[in-house]
């Protein structure tokens, strides 16, 4: 492994538009909820798009949330997206003088994308590709319900791709085949690099790349087949290059075609998946190594924090918003360390362990971006829920 890891990152990159304290069980949202899959009304946990939302709520966008907000302003408006939230997270978990986190994406030539663009070069990630185009800038309305799931919380998407159509497979170029670890995030919102995964993660693995991919709800493929498994790039091969795979339950289902958690483990182990992490909210995740890149690890079981759990009955100020990019950008930064301390087979268990408190200490601010004031602040305050976890752990 070279002096510097250099990370690079492709997929979902956007503004998200933050609604919290939406009550799921209200009057002036029932009629808005989903019927069946794929329908276009919005599900706990899915992502919609803004144009099949507004067929099913037969009423403009702008009149159906405000009779969902009341009419007010988003209470935050933030970086998100499954791929440059993990990244930034990785790049305030590591030491830029030993690793170099970058991002490839397209957003748009507009008032969205001017902040998007000046919030990104606020933070540690290289923007080594990223243009602005005439299409719209992404974007994502959350609506966030923190009472949802007996105090867990829970949230609903709704999606506008925009400028994330413009974004091809020959916009990757040669440094980005030639980094130390490629992280495909969130591509399904990144729709023709997601038809081409297979192609990607082919090329990567040719070129001694370590291959990282986090899903997000696909709802293009909810949409046009709800009844058949999504696919990931255009055949199941996709997965025999994939050195990491990380999504949650309910995208580990859907991508495998399977009802049931141990059966959707079973078709990615069979279809050769090198490591595979599966989070469920606030209950216990999965995760499996058969190696050659992490050592070696059986079909385990890792609890969540429980300091992260007890502080959420008292800090009522964030949301769930990016804990599960949160995650995936600790699990990465873990990966980095260990990897620069000279480690030859990364433990993923330790990787989790730092996914799981990056996730946690998420629910304590608004969205999934943390904007230090210095270097070093993000992984000062996550540290100690570290160390809670590793005694949690320890019994």
């Amino acid at each position: 492994m070279s002096e510097k890891i250099i990370v690079s990152g492709v997929g979902c990159c956007l503004v998200d538009l933050l609604y919290k304290d939406i009550d799921f069980s209200s009057d002036s949202f029932r009629p808005f909820i989903s019927l069946k899959r794929g329908d276009g009304g919005l599900t706990p946990g899915h992502l919609v798009f803004n144009e099949e939302f507004v067929e099913f709520a037969g009423s403009p966008f702008e009149t159906v949330l405000t009779q969902i907000t009341g009419g007010r302003a988003p209470d935050k408006k933030n970086i998100g997206g499954p791929s440059i939230v993990s990244l930034i997270h990785a790049a305030q978990l590591t030491d830029p003088a030993h690793c170099e986190v970058r991002f490839y994406g397209r957003g748009g030539n507009d008032d969205a994308g001017k902040y998007l663009l000046s919030s990104l070069q606020k933070t540690p990630v290289v923007l080594h590709d990223y243009q602005l185009t005439e299409n719209i800038t992404p974007s994502t309305v959350v609506l966030s319900d923190p009472d949802f799931d007996n105090g867990h919380g829970e949230r609903m998407f709704i999606n506008s791709i925009g400028a994330a159509w413009d974004y091809r497979p020959d916009d990757l170029d040669d440094d980005f085949f030639s980094s130390d670890l490629v992280v495909f995030g969130g591509t399904a919102l990144v729709p023709v690099i997601h038809d081409h995964m297979r192609e990607l993660l082919k090329k990567a693995k040719l070129n001694g790349c370590i291959t990282i991919v986090n899903t997000v709800f696909d709802f293009r493929n909810e949409k046009l087949s709800p009844d058949r498994k999504w696919p990931l790039g255009n055949s199941d091969e996709s997965y025999q290059y994939i050195d990491l795979l990380i999504a949650d339950q309910e995208e580990a289902l859907r991508l495998s075609g399977q009802t049931a958690a141990g059966a959707a483990i079973r078709f990615f182990l069979d279809k050769k998946v090198s490591a595979l992490i599966i989070t469920n909210g606030s209950k216990n995740i999965s995760v499996y190594s058969n190696g050659p890149f992490f050592q070696p690890l059986v079909l385990t079981e890792l609890s969540v924090s429980q300091k992260v759990i007890e502080e959420l009955k008292y800090n009522k100020g964030g949301d769930t918003t990016g804990c599960g990019d949160n995650f995936v950008g600790g699990a990465i930064a873990s990966i980095v360390n260990q990897l620069q301390g000279g480690v030859q087979h990364p433990d993923i268990q330790e990787a989790c362990c730092w996914g799981i408190v990056s996730g946690g200490f998420a629910c304590f601010y608004m969205g999934g971006t943390y904007f230090e004031q210095k270097s070093g602040e993000k992984l000062a305050k996550i540290k100690p829920y570290y160390e809670s976890y590793q005694q949690q752990r320890n019994g």
